[in-house]
């Protein structure tokens, strides 16, 4: 990856709102392996923005299927219903708050319990979805909505066109893409214009962005949302793409983990980091991240590790 470092501002603005640069995502909380005791996954929502994370990020997907297929309604939305509950119930400043969801794919288990994804980008599927989701979220209007992924079956300019008839229908304020490449971007660019505020793309010492979409992001003067920012938990990876990420973290006498969203936020300015967290302490490591600071010789070590 080529990319300018730089030292970790603090906050950015995304979608209107002026917020710290490290969210959260939800899928741990809602998909296989999370919390049996619901109450556990709000409490952790709520240790986030206690901490200050100031973004939440879930999917219409985000649930379990309760049957092969794409599941039944039992436990459709249950992501984006525990986000809703979760702020209903923090005492905190919602309004300060953005709500980011997804919408172009579905969870599926097959007949061996084996849960995976399936894409339904077609434009009558987005939008039903983002409506339903708007339900869910209790809102009006969605703060902010992604492409969860390009669906090859549907030409992508179909794709941005919903997304653009959500804008304009007021169901969303602004839009982002995932898992996307370059020819996406543009794509979406050129219909979407500033309606198209971020890219969600995967980033970390496992994934090195191969695409160098976060360059593409940086000359639109879009953000950079980096999807399991700490190598992801549903696939294996290599371990040792983080010994040096231990050395730095022994340096400074924390966690590994709070020194890679650290080094990932001083990649690019408009960049947001949204670790997953299945607990109250996960996210409070993971939040602090925000005011650590890397040297450049620190970050110039850690980059070797992509470069490599």
């Amino acid at each position: 990856m080529e990319a300018t470092t730089m030292k970790n501002q603090h906050t950015a603005t995304l979608a209107g709102y002026e917020i710290p640069r490290l969210g959260m995502g939800t899928m741990a909380l809602a998909i296989e392996g999370r919390p049996t005791n619901r109450n556990q996954a709000i409490e952790t929502i709520h240790a986030a923005l206690d901490a200050g994370v100031r973004y939440l990020d879930t999917a219409w997907s985000y649930y379990l299927p309760s049957k092969p297929g794409t599941g039944e309604p039992e436990d459709m939305g249950y992501g984006e219903y525990l986000v809703r509950d979760a702020l209903n119930s923090w005492h905190g400043p919602k309004d300060e708050v953005l709500v980011a969801t997804k919408t172009g794919w579905l969870r599926t288990l097959d007949n061996h319990g084996n849960y995976s994804w399936q894409a339904d980008a077609r434009p009558e599927t987005m939008i039903a979805n983002a409506k339903e989701s708007a339900r869910r979220l209790g809102v009006e209007t969605l703060d902010l909505l992604y492409s969860h992924c390009n669906d090859p079956q549907v030409p992508y300019e179909d794709q941005m066109g919903a997304l653009k008839q959500l804008v304009d229908e007021g169901v969303v304020r602004a839009v982002g893409i995932s898992r996307i490449d370059n020819k996406d971007i543009e794509i979406a660019h050129t219909i979407l214009g500033d309606r198209l505020v971020a890219v969600q793309n995967q980033f970390s010492p496992v994934h090195r962005d191969p695409d160098h979409t976060m360059e593409i992001c940086e000359q639109l003067g879009l953000a950079f949302v980096c999807w399991s920012p700490l190598g992801g938990f549903l696939d294996p990876f290599n371990e040792h793409l983080f010994d040096r990420f231990k050395e730095v973290a022994d340096n400074h006498g924390c966690s590994y983990q709070r020194v890679t969203l650290a080094w990932e936020l001083a990649q690019y300015g408009n960049l947001f980091t949204i670790p997953s967290a299945r607990n109250p302490q996960e996210i409070q490591d993971s939040f602090k991240a925000v005011t650590l600071e890397l040297s450049d010789s620190e970050i110039d070590y850690l980059n070797d590790v992509i470069s490599a």
